[in-house]
């Protein structure tokens, strides 16, 4: 499909894509987009980026407009479940733009925000709820929310529901749905749990994969810096000298973490929120916000937090410290070279963080360009569980093959300029 005229949606979808300046499918949408409009459940390996919530949503818009009907009181017709709040909002926001010119309600439950308003929602019937599992599961249980009408689950990054330990309230929630129903099922990657699950809740699915599973995508310049782990804040500073750093996502293992590396950034004059699951749902949103807007240059985040930012533009991804499950680098560095662009991925990993890379390797099947930037007497990295050709490793006090520079600190009554933002391009 070269055209979404093509799909035969309907006219009023077709306005809403030609306002918004959406011409061409991506892969994901030109291959899931007929199946579903047929009927089909769908099982869908797909990265973020790649225009997954379109490839479910139009078709989804132009079924409920093609079979109208009042929507269920304190239920839905289309119910989405996704891992986290920021995603939540997302997928509703996407729903209302393709929607825009339907007479359609769409709202969001989740948590950190108070029960009423849901509540109300809910009460009137909506056509399309977008939900996380645990508050979801919260209103079916003192019956504000009843499931028994609803036409279509999409369950969306379904990999990460399970990391969080959800997979008991998803099957939960899908034993309360209608046996006639549509199944979307999208996930980046596919372990055996999740395999499962599918094959539970599916019925002959369609299966489409825009990437091959636990691949990186190929237009990510990655890289690998070792580093003592008492340096990594000095080396991310330098990073930041480099004005090609414009707008990057830089991950934490921990919420405390994430506060502490945004703090140390906005010391060294570099614009930066922290973003992380003890935030309020209106912080978490401001933070987002200015990153989005350019007021902030860096964004600091957990793996939970993250999960939803869609942000073009983010032209690096730094992995401050390595996911503990290597699939999460797979999600992380997906953050980058979004909508066409390229993007750099740089991972700061300590002495006892090698057997993680080893692992992300294992997965992606890519060897990672390292650069050791450990001082002189370092032990070997083989005898740390990591082993590699010689020619691949640098060794001594070689800068990363992204060009740096030392920065100044933030003097008193002064600060170090921020390089300079570019125009953010497309949307």
């Amino acid at each position: 499909m070269t055209d979404f005229n093509q799909f035969g949606l309907a006219e009023p979808i077709l306005r809403a894509l030609a306002s918004e300046n959406y011409v061409t499918p991506t892969p994901i949408q030109a291959q899931a987009i007929p199946g579903i409009m047929a009927g089909r459940d769908l099982l869908g390996i797909a990265q973020t980026g790649t225009g997954k919530t379109a490839a479910f949503a139009l078709p989804i818009l132009h079924l409920l407009t093609a079979n109208p009907r009042p929507a269920p009181r304190r239920g839905c017709r289309v119910l989405v479940v996704c891992p986290t709040r920021e995603l939540a909002s997302q997928i509703a926001e996407s729903f209302r733009a393709y929607g825009k010119n339907l007479k359609l309600t769409v709202a969001t439950v989740f948590g950190g925000v108070g029960y009423p308003a849901q509540i109300k929602a809910l009460a009137r019937g909506l056509d399309v709820l977008v939900a996380t599992p645990g508050r979801l599961v919260d209103h079916i249980e003192t019956g504000a929310c009843q499931l028994g009408e609803t036409e279509f689950l999409v369950l969306d990054e379904v990999d990460q529901m399970l990391d969080l330990g959800f997979v008991k309230p998803i099957r939960r929630v899908a034993a309360l749905l209608p046996k006639r129903r549509q199944n979307l099922f999208f996930s980046a990657t596919m372990p055996t749990e999740i395999a499962h699950l599918a094959a539970d809740l599916l019925t002959e699915p369609m299966k489409v994969s825009v990437a091959p599973v636990a691949t990186t995508v190929e237009r990510v310049r990655q890289q690998v810096i070792v580093v003592e782990a008492g340096r990594k804040r000095d080396v991310l500073l330098e990073l930041f000298g480099d004005a090609a750093m414009q707008r990057a996502i830089i991950f934490t293992r921990t919420k405390r973490g994430a506060d502490k590396v945004a703090e140390q950034l906005e010391h060294a004059g570099i614009g930066s929120a922290a973003i992380h699951g003890n935030k309020s749902q209106n912080q978490r949103e401001r933070s987002l916000a200015m990153f989005k807007a350019g007021r902030v240059r860096a964004l600091v985040a957990t793996d939970i937090a993250a999960r939803g930012i869609d942000v073009d533009g983010v032209t690096h991804v730094i992995n401050f410290d390595l996911p503990d499950v290597a699939e999460s680098y797979v999600h992380r560095i997906g953050r980058t070279a979004r909508a066409g662009a390229e993007g750099v991925a740089i991972s700061l990993c300590a002495g006892d963080e090698i057997g993680l890379v080893r692992a992300i390797e294992k997965l992606t099947r890519l060897d990672l360009p390292t650069v050791d930037r450990r001082g002189p007497g370092a032990p070997a990295l083989s005898t740390l569980g990591h082993t590699r050709p010689a020619d691949r490793v640098q060794r001594g006090h070689n800068r990363p093959q992204v060009a740096v520079k030392k920065i100044p600190q933030r003097r008193p009554g002064g600060g170090a300029k921020a390089a300079p933002q570019r125009a953010r391009a497309g949307r």
